[in-house]
């Protein structure tokens, strides 16, 4: 953990305080594959998008989260990649289960959940360059879209029940270091996608 991270007293601002780097990292990785220059170029992070939200879809599932966030099951977004995909006529790229069939740890598991909830609130400004591209969240661009209930509400009841929960010293380790690899995660589906 970073000396930063060290004096945030909640879970959640620990987590941004220690991938402020590997988003930052991914953040320029997606501006140098100009995903907005067009249509095409769009569809292929949205493949990307596809493959990290298939990584999580057993998450979003799971009794045990499920149990801390009742409406997590609707949270999900992969149904809305591959809507996309077939508005944009692109196949399903394929992936792999490395992540998707992992038994994660309570804190890995929040801190994965973390990545994909915090990414909703980017993406209000991601849409507002859809209409440019032809595409909206009804068309192309659904996984960007308002979830029910509002990005900031969806982001503060999350926020809530990740800081509750009580994990122990080695929990905490873990969901420090998920929070990273689900960065690079992400990273990896991108280059894979724009390759």
């Amino acid at each position: 953990m970073t000396a930063s991270a060290l004096f945030h007293p909640l879970r959640s601002q620990r987590l941004n305080a220690i991938t402020h780097e590997p988003h930052s990292r991914l953040d320029a990785r997606v501006k140098s594959h100009e995903p907005f220059a067009s249509v095409e170029r769009f569809a292929h992070f949205v493949a990307a998008q596809y493959l990290f939200q298939r990584d999580l879809q057993n998450l979003y599932q799971d009794p045990r989260l499920v149990a801390l966030i009742p409406d997590l099951p609707q949270r999900c977004r992969v149904q809305q990649t591959v809507l996309d995909l077939a508005d944009l006529q692109r196949p399903l790229p394929e992936g792999d289960d490395s992540i998707r069939d992992r038994q994660m740890d309570l804190g890995e598991a929040l801190a994965w959940l973390f990545v994909s909830e915090g990414s909703k609130l980017g993406a209000a400004f991601l849409l507002k360059r859809m209409p440019a591209l032809g595409l909206s969240e009804t068309f192309g661009a659904r996984h960007l879209g308002e979830p029910e209930g509002g990005r900031a509400q969806g982001w503060k009841a999350f926020t809530a029940v990740l800081d509750s929960v009580e994990l122990d010293t080695e929990q905490e380790r873990l969901a420090e270091a998920a929070a990273i690899a689900a960065f690079e995660r992400f990273n990896q589906h991108l280059e894979r996608c724009f390759a």
